[in-house]
């Protein structure tokens, strides 16, 4: 029955511990005034704040300004990671409380929105899990089973030690981080060295994601929560929809329930469909950083899930089926 507020209480002790005083008052801040705009029940007014609360990230003078708070970059990076996870999780409560009605209104209160936004286990990184899943499974009781949840605890411990010792390996034999940020070696090398260094990259990227999300992932099994599925494999991938589908699932679905849909999706005209996966797109890479060569990863992407859904629409034409 307390559970939530004790998690909540220990999530904000740690926020404090970790991040500081005032790190800790920009996350609250920023829930704070999430949950003040939610009042207007205006989806539209809700998606406005959360990216002008997104966009004083990228402020030059608040970034010099909260620099000065930390001792070393890693300790400003981490706030920094953690306040843009935070706007995710702030916009997809706002969201929800904005589509349910007065009379479920008590299980959307401010004290919900602090236990959503300070859960520690996706605090500084993710998975992201959206609101009314997490609050569903949150208030479910469940039998506790301590054969059971060692056995999930002992597995899980073994296959992420796994994980992390072969990205360990991967960056001081392979030398994945200094690799790309040199250009020489990369000049000398042939186009087939290039194809394996690329492939090689993308691969670290995979086996890090296990052990960033996979550490979470385990303390929510362990909290009686289902987690987003990990990432799949990516040498498993040949299609950008699936990709997209199965390696930040958390991802995925906030972007499918929160812009695809409620823009029209698959269900509208072919220019809607259009419009709101480029939408969906758009909020990516600014979410991100909104660089210039984000903004290219996007619309490559963009560009890749329309082909791949033009062409499925094309081979199920009758004719076309027949031919086949």
């Amino acid at each position: 029955q307390y559970k939530p507020w004790c998690l909540m209480v220990y999530g904000m002790a740690a926020c404090w511990l970790l991040l500081g005083i005032k790190g800790f008052a920009v996350i609250f801040l920023h829930a704070t005034i999430s949950f003040a705009v939610a009042q207007f029940q205006l989806s539209l007014l809700t998606w406005l704040c959360s990216l002008i609360l997104l966009s004083t990230l990228r402020i030059p003078a608040v970034e010099e300004a909260k620099r000065k708070w930390y001792d070393t970059e890693n300790e400003y990076y981490l706030l920094l990671f953690t306040v843009s996870v935070r706007c995710l999780f702030c916009t997809s409560f706002s969201l929800e409380y904005c589509w349910h009605g007065p009379a479920q209104k008590s299980s959307h209160s401010f004290l919900w929105m602090l236990a959503y936004v300070f859960y520690y286990p996706t605090f500084h990184n993710g998975p992201l899990m959206n609101f009314d899943e997490f609050s569903k499974q949150m208030r479910r009781q469940e039998a506790f089973s301590l054969k059971t949840n060692l056995s999930i605890l002992i597995v899980g411990i073994i296959r992420i030690f796994f994980w992390w010792f072969l990205a360990e390996l991967m960056i001081h034999l392979m030398y994945i981080h200094a690799l790309y940020s040199s250009a020489p070696p990369l000049e000398a090398a042939s186009y087939w060295a290039l194809g394996g260094l690329a492939l090689a990259q993308v691969l670290f990227f995979y086996v890090k994601y296990l052990v960033l999300y996979g550490v979470p992932a385990l303390l929510l099994q362990m909290d009686g929560l289902k987690p987003p599925a990990l990432p799949c494999c990516v040498s498993l991938m040949h299609s950008f929809t699936k990709m997209w589908r199965s390696f930040d699932v958390g991802l995925h679905r906030f972007l499918v329930r929160y812009i695809y849909v409620p823009m029209g999706g698959s269900q509208s005209s072919l220019l809607g469909t259009l419009f709101s996966t480029a939408l969906t797109f758009a909020f990516v890479s600014y979410w991100h950083g909104g660089q210039s060569y984000l903004w290219y990863w996007g619309a490559l992407n963009w560009l890749g899930v329309i082909v791949e859904n033009g062409v499925k629409r094309i081979l199920s034409v009758s004719v076309i089926q027949d031919l086949i």
